[in-house]
This record gives structure tokens, sequence and C-alpha cells, in this order.
């Protein structure tokens, strides 16, 4: 009897003497560690609180930042910049919007937003943004200028860069193409390779004050 007492002071002692150990091993079930799978085979983590959901691109190239105003002009071309009109068309030069605002959304989606010269004119500092024609027939759609909603997918495109300072634009899994006789219109490449790509020059800060 007096052994066994002498036994359990003991443990209780070395138990005492080393609390932070014990209380470690007894908040874990055996065999588990921080950050590892749970049975579901979901991993436990804490996302960063603030973290932008922009992609790696965005962040590593200002023109796609959506604090950058630009031109955008197709490499192939005749180097006349694009506009946003009633379509969007190369050098139309029908008064319509030119400048263009690429702003993530997150996971390698873009609004473009689009803006009229800064001449003071009010109207042209209030943005429109490129939308996929939903009156177009497939295979080719043609991209039209509306009041700007990100949610909506159809105003979601995808830049990406090919090198050179040129993009690639695209939609779902169609890029934009010119095609001759039809204008820049939304295609599958389906076998066909990439012919159209585009480079963008900065124009300034993208700090427009829309109409409220």
């Amino acid at each position: 009897m007096v052994t066994m007492k002498w036994v359990t002071g003991a443990a209780v002692l070395a138990c005492a003497s080393t609390l932070v150990a014990c209380q470690g091993s007894a908040d874990k079930a055996p065999g588990t560690a921080a950050g590892t799978p749970t049975p579901s085979g979901a991993v436990t983590s804490t996302p960063t609180a603030g973290a932008p959901a922009t992609s790696a691109a965005a962040a590593a190239d200002p023109l796609l930042s959506g604090k950058r105003e630009v031109t955008i002009t197709r490499v192939q071309g005749s180097g006349d910049a694009l506009e946003l009109s009633g379509r969007l068309e190369e050098g139309g030069d029908t008064g319509g919007r030119t400048l263009f605002v690429p702003t993530p959304i997150g996971g390698d989606r873009y609004v473009i937003r689009a803006f009229g010269a800064k001449d003071g004119h009010p109207a042209n500092d209030d943005p429109s943004c490129w939308q996929v024609n939903g009156l177009d027939i497939e295979p080719e759609l043609t991209i039209g200028g509306v009041v700007c909603d990100q949610d909506d997918p159809i105003q979601r495109f995808t830049i990406i860069a090919k090198g050179n300072g040129t993009y690639a634009i695209g939609s779902e899994t169609r890029f934009l193409q010119h095609l001759p006789g039809n204008g820049l219109v939304l295609k599958e490449l389906g076998n066909a390779a990439l012919n159209t790509t585009f480079r963008f020059a900065d124009k300034g800060p993208a700090d427009r004050q829309p109409v409220n």
C-alpha cells in the first residue's frame, strides 16, 4: 500500500513538472495533427482576413489591376483602337467608348468597363461594360455594351497574357477573333490556331467619378 501511494504521488509530480506536455496530449486525439484532413477529406484552415480574390496575373500586371485605363488594339490589324458603341468593333469612329478598364473579379475573370473620352462630359464618366450579345446565334457571338453587373456570367471575360505585351481575350471556351467581313466575334477555336491577339496601351489612372 505504501509503495502504491509513492508511485501515484511521483506520477502526479512528474506531470505537474511538464504541465504543457501533459495538457497538449490530452487536447487532441491520438494520431491527429493540426491542419490534417478531417474524416470528410476537407482540410480545416482559417482563411486570411481581407485577402483579395484576384488572380496572380492581375497582381503582377498593372494593366489588369482595375486601376488603369487602356486602349486596346488588334495586333494583326490596322492599329485602330477598339471601340464600344452598339457593338465592339475595330476603328469604328462612331463616337463610342475607346477607354477600357479590365477589372479583376476573382478566378482569373474580369469585367471590362468602358468609358468615353475625358472631355468633361458627365456621361463619358459613367461606365458601360462588355457583355456577350445574348441575341446572337452560335457559333459566332458579338460583344455589346450594357449597364455593369459583375454577377452576370456573360459579362465575365478571360484575359490571357501571350507574351511580348499581347493578350488573348475570351469568354468561357470562346476567344475574341477577327473574321473578314464579320469583324470581331467570340468563336470556338476547335482545331484552329488563335489568330487574333491584342495590345493594351496605358492611358492613365482609372479615377472617374460617375454621375450619381
